[in-house]
């Protein structure tokens, strides 16, 4: 017994369920789509098979990332106690675990519309490749972004069966986030990433790194108060949009020294943003 539950324990460490942030910077935008598509009133069909699927495939996500990097995490200070990186799991559990949580979530989809079923497929290609892509690119956040803001199309698929057009200025706000939030994470492992030839936007933006991370916050929030206006929402929503700004001036605060501890303590605080916008959704449909 004692053996099983250490080796569960592994796989909690590749999943990352003991840490839960990557869940929250996935359930956040998808409960923002799923409130403006349903009116403040969404499916709970829908809901439980979205907050499901968010676990799941963010944990999929995380198994694939450290098979992508088994040969990377060893030589970053950060990782280099995750499983595959030490030994305790190998490659091929780490791939098995990412097809078996994807298979689940897709499983729990079926029981959705055609539409978001088409959907998922991009999102599971956009999951598993996205690990491969700093290698390629110094903004593998970008795409970080489309990852884990593609259940925002999917939601107004699921709720709605289309996706008109301000969904994709949610999708592209998530983008802008998400461009400011890894970066803040890249920022902790800047030193190691350029040692051993890794790609990442604060590699990109080097001692303007600061400064691109609040464009890409001014960008997000201009883009929500946009769709705001789109979507009808009120004086609640904007008090939201506004406690969102005051989370993202404190992680310009954290960031300020480049200090590695902080500047992951600010990528931490953006569940706060989140939240902000959510709660700002919700309360203003529940006080019409």
């Amino acid at each position: 017994m004692h053996a099983i539950g250490a080796r569960l324990k592994e796989y909690v460490y590749l999943t990352r369920l003991d840490r839960p942030i990557g869940i929250y910077l996935v359930l956040w935008p998808m409960l923002w789509a799923l409130w403006l598509a349903s009116n403040g009133e969404p499916d709970w069909l829908v809901f439980v098979v979205f907050v499901a699927g968010t676990i799941l495939m963010r944990s999929a996500g995380c198994a694939i990332n450290d098979f992508a990097d088994r040969k990377i995490d060893g030589h970053v200070r950060r990782t280099r106690q995750r499983p595959l990186a030490r030994g305790a799991i190998d490659a091929g559990e780490a791939v098995t675990v990412f097809a078996v949580l994807s298979l689940v979530a897709f499983g729990l989809v079926l029981l959705l519309n055609r539409l978001t079923i088409l959907l998922s497929v991009v999102g599971v290609f956009l999951a598993a490749s996205y690990p491969f892509m700093k290698r390629y690119t110094h903004l593998p956040q970008a795409y970080l972004g489309a990852a884990f803001g593609w259940a925002i199309p999917m939601a107004f698929g699921a709720q709605t069966g289309t996706v008109p057009a301000e969904a994709w200025l949610l999708f592209a706000a998530n983008i802008f986030w998400a461009l400011a939030y890894d970066t803040m994470y890249a920022i902790t492992d800047r030193e190691d990433d350029l040692k051993i030839g890794v790609k990442s936007a604060a590699i990109l933006m080097g001692r303007f790194d600061r400064l691109g991370i609040g464009l890409m916050q001014v960008m997000t929030l201009g883009l929500l108060a946009v769709a705001g206006i789109h979507f009808g929402l009120g004086l609640v929503f904007y008090t939201g949009l506004i406690a969102a700004t005051g989370f993202g001036v404190y992680e310009q605060y954290l960031i300020r020294d480049r200090d590695p501890k902080l500047s992951f303590q600010a990528f931490l605080n953006n569940h706060y943003f989140g939240m902000c916008i959510f709660s700002g959704i919700a309360v203003d449909y529940l006080v019409r």
